[in-house]
């Protein structure tokens, strides 16, 4: 049940979902790896912004926007429906590094809306309050093989430090198309989940994945602060 505050909230989090475009200017980035036949992983699809994009670059293709929080779930719904995309299939569970379930918290900013840009399966920060649900997970190698996936070609993942279970649930289907991964590598936020930003180039590496940093995307032989980062392999 949502308060008023939050009602009003939803209502200009649907108009900027299904108004607005943004991340664009990481398009010439992404260019490379999402041809127009590409299949891309949006995971932590939050409101739709990336699914947007990443349907408009590969128009011949499949984006699978797995999003777990049934408040976003409305609000992407909703964008994609608005706009007309027809490319992307939307999945009601998160991806970790097993199956089962998990509480995802989201946390309710001091007005009373919801923070639903920062819900997260490792909890919240400092204590704050927070909308909680059980929600389902599965791997991505489970995913994979269930869905019967010929190709992978790019994976971006802001899921709120989940984003190392993401990878270890999906390492042979990581190994075996290699794609391109955009990450959120959060050090306060992976520490909440039981990790640190080290162990995804101990995970990758031995792929031949090699990192770049935004937000000039320059080469880095480790994790050099929280930001996000393109992971990509060979080359």
């Amino acid at each position: 049940m949502l308060t008023l505050h939050q009602r009003l909230d939803r209502l200009r989090h649907l108009g900027i979902a299904c108004f607005q475009q943004h991340h664009r200017e990481l398009i010439p980035v992404f260019a490379p790896h999402i041809p127009a036949e590409a299949v891309v992983l949006d995971v932590g699809a939050h409101a739709g912004q990336f699914a947007k994009l990443f349907a408009a670059m590969a128009p011949k293709g499949r984006v699978y926007a797995f999003e777990p929080s049934a408040y976003a779930r409305s609000i992407l719904q909703t964008a994609l429906a608005w706009n007309r995309v027809r490319n992307v299939q939307v999945v009601a569970t998160g991806l970790s590094d097993a199956p089962g379930e998990a509480v995802l918290s989201t946390p309710i900013k001091s007005r009373g809306g919801l923070g639903f840009g920062l819900a997260s399966l490792g909890g919240t920060s400092g204590g704050r309050a927070s909308s909680d649900q059980t929600v389902p997970l599965q791997t991505l190698d489970a995913f994979a093989d269930a869905e019967g996936l010929a190709r992978l070609d790019f994976l971006k993942a802001d899921v709120e430090g989940w984003e190392i279970h993401v990878v270890r649930g999906g390492l042979k289907t990581l190994a075996r198309f290699r794609p391109a991964l955009f990450l959120e590598v959060s050090q306060e936020a992976l520490g909440r989940a039981g990790e640190t930003p080290e162990t995804l180039w101990t995970l990758l590496a031995p792929m031949g994945y090699r990192a770049l940093k935004a937000p000039d995307f320059k080469p880095v032989a480790a994790f050099d602060g929280t930001a996000d980062y393109l992971f990509v392999a060979g080359g």
